[in-house]
């Protein structure tokens, strides 16, 4: 799988469009606007949401500023009047999944306690890229600077507002967070596409090699291996990605409670 860079448009174009609600033509100095005495035929949101269902129907490699235009019922210069190009692009639609999840902000009703919020998010960030899996091909190292992720790092550091943890620290367990719930998210959606692609799936995969177990597999060389097999410790792929997800994070947040009680006292 290749990973694509994120953040590699021209940072005044798409921190413009990242901001509006309709970007004017695709030209130098745009602010965003649209353009005077010319209603737009496309609204940006239009665009975002034919590219994020290219993306989603065929991967984040078929989506292109052509496909899209065809998507929307334009030609692809025209296209280009609304968006400088892909790059561009992507870091619209990465936002817009983003901010699909609809995290409360500060006037909202929340759950209770900051385990709970910390729950919240971690669930629809899963919900997310199973829904979206292509955005576990694009690097979020460089982030879209847009409402989504704002939404995201307001939400974490104000769940963990109230632990009493120094702010670096809070960061910190916020990028623990985010960097953990990605990880076993896009592994999920990584094995669903892969199901879909090829109309079978993970397990059946692994059971037309059932005779490594017999061929070439050495008890005597892994015996940790096969100690734990031996003890029931293995199960189906699903049910293992699902375990290690509410397991790792289980430990995750319990690891910030200790650290938490640990500065306390």
């Amino acid at each position: 799988m290749s990973v694509e860079r994120g953040g590699g448009g021209d940072p005044v174009r798409t921190l413009a469009l990242l901001w509006s609600t309709q970007p004017s033509a695709g030209r130098p100095g745009s602010t965003g606007r649209p353009a005077r005495g010319r209603p737009p035929r496309l609204t940006l949101a239009q665009i975002r949401l034919a590219a994020v269902a290219v993306a989603d129907r065929d991967g984040l490699a078929a989506m292109s500023m052509a496909r899209v235009a065809e998507e929307v019922g334009v030609g692809t210069m025209s296209l280009y009047t609304y968006v400088p190009g892909r790059a561009e692009l992507v870091e619209l639609m990465v936002d817009s999944v983003l901010s699909e999840r609809n995290l409360p902000g500060p006037d909202d009703v929340r759950p209770a306690g900051w385990r709970a919020r910390i729950g919240l998010y971690a669930e629809r960030t899963r919900a997310m890229y199973l829904r979206h899996p292509w955005l576990r091909e694009v690097s979020t190292v460089r982030p879209p600077l847009g409402p989504g992720l704002l939404a995201q790092q307001e939400y974490l550091l104000a769940a963990l507002a109230d632990t009493g943890l120094p702010a670096r620290r809070r960061v910190a367990a916020a990028d623990a967070i985010v960097t953990f719930v990605d990880a076993a998210a896009g592994r999920q959606a990584e094995s669903d596409q892969a199901e879909r692609a090829t109309g079978q799936s993970t397990d059946d995969w692994w059971s037309e090699r059932n005779s490594f177990w017999e061929d070439h597999f050495d008890v005597e060389r892994y015996p940790a291996m096969t100690r734990t097999w031996e003890a029931d410790g293995f199960v189906g792929t699903t049910e293992a990605m699902l375990d290690a997800y509410e397991f790792g994070l289980r430990l995750l947040l319990d690891g910030i409670e200790r650290t938490i009680g640990a500065s306390q006292r």
